[in-house]
């Protein structure tokens, strides 16, 4: 091949790899570090950037990721991007074991929820940054669940996930990173602690039904006691309103059969005005009759004995009935 086609050919390579070199595609929530004969140089941006090829070079940076396996088992692994992720990144971390205040050894794992906000002081602020964070949270997991004892411990995790974030959030921010979240998955006590607790909790259990049983008792013995009192009230109220009722009905009874006395004494003393008879003696005369009436009514009554007085008062009814005709 002659000379003249090969150097041209040579150079056609060289510009296509420079442009392909030159040409840095960086994707969306994502950034990357680049250096400039070994010094930092700027940080790209989502999208197409351009650099010098063999003068520019991304800054690689580890990076921790994990590989699901069998049981229910994590992996971990460890590589190197030069494309950092902006987005919020989760750490699951494996258990480990740590003592509380009264020395009860228990295993805890946890989740970390963070976020890179500065990729330049991420990149060289901390020479491994995902196992600078997961040293860092065992270390302050352990100090935070020291301080407190296992009852504690079970009953406090937004506690401990609060100050957990806390510490960790401080501590990181120097690295240009922003810890959004913490969240403890498991506490896991010792086997005779559990069985222990198991037994404490089928007790307390136990002794809740026991009261809610005695209150409940209580409660229908009140009930039916209340029940019957107002059954008594209920029952002496009716019979009251009875009697009232009845002593009404006695009252309107009297009333009226005093309004027709009234009445029938007016119509006799009209009928014998001018006559000087006495309508009064008449009205007696009627009651001795009813009177007498009441006192023959029996079979065994046959005898009645009047008065002596008794004639003048029948004989003056004879005489009113001849006026009233």
């Amino acid at each position: 091949m002659p000379i003249e086609l090969i150097i041209p050919g040579i150079i056609a390579v060289l510009a296509v790899v420079t442009i392909y070199k030159g040409l840095c595609i960086v994707q969306q929530s994502q950034t990357v570090i680049i250096e400039r004969l070994g010094r930092y140089y700027r940080t790209l941006s989502s999208g197409v950037n351009i650099i010098i090829p063999f003068i520019d070079r991304p800054r690689p940076m580890r990076w921790r990721y994990t590989i699901p396996g069998p049981n229910g088992q994590t992996f971990v692994r460890f590589t190197e991007i030069t494309n950092i992720d902006l987005r919020e990144t989760v750490y699951d971390f494996p258990r480990q074991s740590v003592i509380t205040k009264d020395n009860v050894v228990t295993e805890i794992n946890a989740i970390l929820y963070f976020q890179i906000v500065d990729p330049m002081r991420a990149m060289y602020e901390i020479q491994n940054l995902p196992d600078a964070i997961e040293k860092l949270t065992q270390t302050s997991l352990r100090n935070i669940i020291g301080e407190m004892d296992l009852d504690e411990t079970l009953t406090s995790r937004d506690t401990i996930n609060n100050k957990l974030r806390i510490i960790l959030d401080e501590a990181t921010n120097k690295w240009g990173v922003k810890v959004n979240r913490v969240e403890l998955q498991d506490i896991n006590p010792p086997r005779d602690i559990r069985d222990a607790m198991e037994k404490q909790m089928r007790a307390e259990r136990d002794k809740r039904a026991q009261i809610l049983n005695a209150e409940g008792q209580k409660e229908a013995t009140i009930r039916e006691s209340e029940g019957r009192m107002q059954q008594a009230i209920n029952h002496a109220e009716g019979e009251r309103q009875a009697q009232v009722l009845h002593a009404k009905a006695e009252a309107e009874a009297k009333l009226l059969t005093a309004e027709a006395e009234a009445q029938a004494i007016r119509k006799i003393a009209l009928a014998v005005e001018g006559s000087g008879a006495n309508p009064a003696q008449y009205l007696i005369a009627v009651r001795y009759l009813e009177t007498l009436k009441e006192m023959t009514s029996g079979k065994d009554n046959k005898t009645v004995y009047l008065p002596y007085e008794a004639s003048g008062v029948l004989s003056s009814l004879g005489g009113i009935k001849e006026l009233l005709k």
